[in-house]
Parts: C-alpha cells; sequence; structure tokens
C-alpha cells in the first residue's frame, strides 16, 4: 500500500478512509480565495456503496490500496449463487446473485469476467462491455413512423428489455451494452 497525498486522488483511485474501502467517484480541486486549495472528492464505499462526500487538503495523506484482479470464467447459477472457475488454478468461486446484481442476467456460458480481490476477498466484478444476444420479441413496425427518434420495446433472450431501431425485429442477433443495458447495433 502506497500513501498519496489527498491533492493527488484521481477518479478510480482506491483509498482506505475512515477504516473503509473507498473508490474516489469524482474529484474536484477547489482554490479558494482565502486560504489553501484543496482536493473535494465523491467517495463511495466498495463494500456497502454509501456515498460520501469528502475534502482533502495537500498534507493529509491517505493509503492507496492496490486490487488484486484476476480472470474468471463463468460457469454456471444455482439458485441465489454464480459459479466462476479461477481461470490460472482451476479454483471456483461463488458468488452471490446480488453481488453482481442486475448484470447477471448478462452472464453466459464460459464468458470471461474479471474479478477486483482485496486480501483474497472478491469486492468488485467487472463483466464484457458488449454482448451479443438474440432478440426474442420485438413490436412490429408502425408506418409512418420515422428511423430518426422512433425506438421500440424488444425483449432479449435473457429476459432484458431493451429499446431497439424499427428496423430490427425479433430473431436478430444485437450487441448489448452492459454498463448502460442499452442497444449498440446489430451484430455481424
Amino acid at each position: 500500500m502506497a500513501k498519496i497525498n489527498g491533492n493527488e486522488i484521481r477518479p478510480g483511485y482506491v483509498i482506505e478512509h475512515d477504516g473503509g474501502l473507498w473508490v474516489a467517484v469524482r474529484t474536484n480541486t477547489v482554490k479558494p480565495g482565502k486560504g489553501g486549495a484543496y482536493n473535494q472528492v465523491e467517495l463511495k464505499n466498495l463494500i456497502n456503496g454509501t456515498k460520501l462526500n469528502e475534502r482533502f487538503r495537500s498534507a493529509e495523506t491517505v493509503e492507496q490500496i492496490r486490487l488484486d484482479l484476476k480472470d474468471f470464467s463463468f460457469l454456471y447459477a444455482q439458485e441465489d449463487a454464480l459459479v466462476f472457475m479461477d481461470t490460472q488454478s482451476y479454483e471456483q468461486l461463488e458468488l452471490a446473485k446480488d453481488f453482481v446484481g442486475d448484470r447477471a442476467a448478462f452472464l453466459q456460458d464460459g464468458m470471461m469476467v474479471t474479478v477486483q480481490l482485496y486480501e483474497e476477498r472478491p469486492i468488485g466484478i467487472s463483466l464484457p462491455d458488449y454482448v451479443t444476444l438474440t432478440i426474442t420479441e420485438a413490436d412490429p413496425v408502425v408506418k409512418g413512423q420515422t428511423a430518426a427518434s422512433s425506438y421500440k420495446p424488444a425483449v432479449l433472450e435473457n429476459g432484458i428489455r431493451v429499446l431497439v431501431p424499427p428496423f430490427i425485429g425479433a430473431g436478430e442477433r444485437i450487441i448489448v451494452d452492459t454498463n448502460e443495458i442499452t442497444y449498440v447495433r446489430r451484430a455481424d
């Protein structure tokens, strides 16, 4: 672990603060007319998700935490748990579906994910940014609709609903952004 000054905190840095692990979401350097400059940092707790706004002066030091990133392959889901396999050691890791959240619906057999570990304990998971899925249901095109701004609802094979352009129909494969849960483009 490395000590850094409060004015060196940048978005994405993981720090130890008040006995917890926090990730910097936003930072803003403030130079008031009176007094010393400080770094206004929006922090998010990695364990429970609470947010906090904190001021760090350049004279203050905080511990920057280095997270271990490991590649895992998704194996299967069982009841309320998701099972992953370490691609290096072949050890299995079970995570609660709540840990992954809504994006668990995008997990596919054999999909590679990156798990963030702190002292061998999982604290975060990153799915691929884009996945290819098939549309199972799509509303028919309404005559006279302009293609410029009209989107229609569609249901993907995993049950997630997204808005797609009117020219996309049921049975087509599309690429979906897993972070925003939005249509990106047709799959090749």
